[in-house]
């Protein structure tokens, strides 16, 4: 028996390795390099330091890229060039290599499935080559909004055929590149190949899909219709090849937003809705709910970047005494203080109740659903019994989990943060999490449309009923009920939505691109931020009360124009001289 045994072994392919036209000689064999395209989607659940940490919302740890981008430590030969990327497999989509590496992949599957045709039926080709092209618009699209203007390349480049005007090509503008992405996306959308949705245990759960796609073209139309962009001021200054900017103001842009957002809603609503239970939506049991429209597989306990870390590097540091989490997601107090009163009215509202000294009380369910503020009860499902967390500085019961104004894990905003945790395992590392990450979902379509459709025309109907049906599902009254009947004007809806954007969206690395497309950055991020510090007047006993002050974080801050773009790494630039570095770098 040996021989035979022999001989089929040698026989057998090696279907994670192969090459030339067997990769390419039936369905199975394409779907593999297909899926290792899907395998290279960023994990955002694998970084202690997420695009968060860039903003106002979170105050991580002093050990990461974001601490140095502050100080405004930032250029093409910094960092190798990308100052947003801690970890390859979690942030690398500002990196310009890996991202036209993936590129290249799309490309290559996209050249070589229409060169072997006659190999794959057509409902194959039709659906895979449309999976390939959002695969390829989506890691274009990220870039773009990181870098700006990109050369757009749509065939594999080869070095022994291709010229050198093939080979170097120049960057397009903001425009350009929008305009292809955004085509992109139409096209599929507009094939029709794509399933609308796939839910939990379907073969396909987790490729790309028409809401998927659809969400994306809403998305990066409301980016590009933004203040910072649809201006005839660059905002990083002078930008004399429109690399950030269309160099015109054009209402038109938040119409065309407003309508695919629009679109979606009509046309997809009805395998989307928001998932009713907040505190379950990201969690491994509710994947492929009616909210999630696209994200990124994970599977537990399988290490590499399959599996998540994402309860390693955030929520409370000790739980019952004991050391569990890096403690590097630390609510802010401003981002704390707009989340609103239980009445929906922001805490600095006249009737709003808000009391300085009893912060924590009577405030809105997201509040209590996703931060964790001294003195909260703590349970997940993983722990034995319940916590109490406390980061209030005391001198009779010490805790923990005390504020720390120095080095170490725990906070030094004396917040933190259950949001999007899983509570069904325990925070241990080794990628033991098996979250998918998602990068967007219904409510985000919704606040997209309001946000778009209150520019383009004002506060109607549809923009009032966008943001209640995420304010309802939050726990909070009618923007009708809490603010008594009053019509609000455009000004006052746009402030409505960007706070119910900044609470809805919080730690779901969203709050970096608001900044940037709202042109606020400049203003925001030069700020020192501040948490909360809670002592008590008769500190030997505890016999006074306990007294809440805000205090400032004494952290660097430092944000010029220059960095609402990241700069091209230098040696992308020395490989090829035809591309032009971003202003000011």
């Amino acid at each position: 028996m040996l021989p035979s045994c022999k001989k089929d072994f040698l026989d057998n392919q090696n279907k994670s390795a192969i090459a030339g036209d067997t990769q390419w000689a039936d369905e199975p064999s394409a779907d593999l390099f297909l899926n290792d395209i899907y395998g290279q989607l960023n994990n955002l659940n694998n970084t202690p330091d997420p695009l968060d940490s860039f903003t106002d919302d979170n105050d991580g740890g002093p050990y990461w890229k974001s601490w140095r981008w502050r100080q405004g430590i930032i250029g093409p030969s910094v960092e190798g060039g990308t100052p947003m990327e801690n970890d390859g497999d979690a942030a690398s989509y500002t990196d310009w290599g890996a991202v036209y590496a993936r590129i290249r992949k799309c490309n290559t599957f996209i050249q070589q499935v229409n060169a072997h045709s006659a190999n794959y039926s057509d409902t194959y080709k039709r659906k895979r080559l449309d999976e390939a092209r959002f695969l390829r618009a989506f890691f274009y699209s990220y870039l773009w909004m990181h870098v700006g203007g990109l050369v757009i390349i749509t065939e594999p480049q080869d070095r022994k055929t291709d010229t050198n005007d093939e080979l170097y090509k120049e960057r397009s503008t903001f425009e350009a590149t929008f305009n292809f992405i955004d085509a992109e996306l139409d096209a599929v959308v507009n094939n029709k190949a794509l399933e609308v949705k796939y839910s939990s245990g379907a073969g396909d759960a987790g490729r790309a899909t028409l809401g998927a796609a659809l969400a994306l073209k809403g998305w990066i139309e409301l980016f590009a219709a933004s203040p910072a962009f649809n201006s005839s001021s660059a905002v990083m200054g002078a930008d004399p090849n429109k690399f950030y900017s269309f160099g015109n103001t054009d209402n038109a842009r938040y119409v065309k937003a407003a309508a695919t957002n629009k679109l979606f809603m009509d046309s997809y609503g009805g395998q989307y809705a928001l998932y009713n239970d907040l505190t379950r939506l990201f969690t491994e049991s509710a994947e492929y709910n009616s909210e999630v429209i696209w994200d990124r597989q994970a599977v537990a306990n399988t290490g590499g970047t399959i599996g998540g870390d994402f309860n390693l590097f955030g929520g409370p540091v000790y739980v019952l005494g004991q050391y569990y989490t890096w403690g590097n997601y630390d609510p802010t107090q401003e981002l704390v203080d707009d989340f609103q009163m239980d009445n929906g009215l922001p805490i600095t509202a006249p009737g709003a109740g808000y009391n300085p000294q009893k912060p924590y009380e009577h405030r809105e369910p997201r509040f209590y659903d996703w931060i964790v503020y001294d003195g909260a009860p703590y349970k997940q499902p993983w722990m034995p019994r319940a916590d109490t967390i406390y980061t209030r500085i005391d001198k009779v019961h010490p805790s923990k989990n005390e504020i720390d104004f120095g080095s170490s894990d725990v906070s030094n905003t004396a917040y933190y943060f259950k949001k999007r945790l899983n509570p069904d395992r325990i925070p241990n590392g080794n990628r033991s999490d098996g979250q998918n990450y998602i990068y967007f979902r219904y409510a985000e379509v919704l606040l997209n449309y309001a946000e778009a459709q209150n520019e383009a025309v004002g506060p109607d109907g549809s923009v009032y009923s966008a943001v209640n049906k995420i304010r309802v599902r939050g726990g909070l009254p009618t923007l009708e009920t809490s603010y008594g009947g009053q019509t609000l004007t455009k000004e006052q809806m746009r402030t409505v939505i960007r706070r119910e954007r900044r609470v809805e969206l919080c730690f779901e690395n969203k709050r970096w691109y608001d900044l940037v497309r709202w042109r606020l950055a400049e203003d925001v991020l030069t700020k020192d931020f501040h948490g909360m510090k809670i002592t008590n007047t008769a500190p030997v006993n505890n016999s006074g009360v306990w007294k809440y002050e805000v205090v400032p974080l004494n952290h660097p801050h430092a944000f010029t124009p220059k960095m609402y773009l990241n700069p091209i790494p230098q040696p992308v630039i020395d490989q090829n001289p035809k591309i032009k570095q971003n202003p000011n770098y």
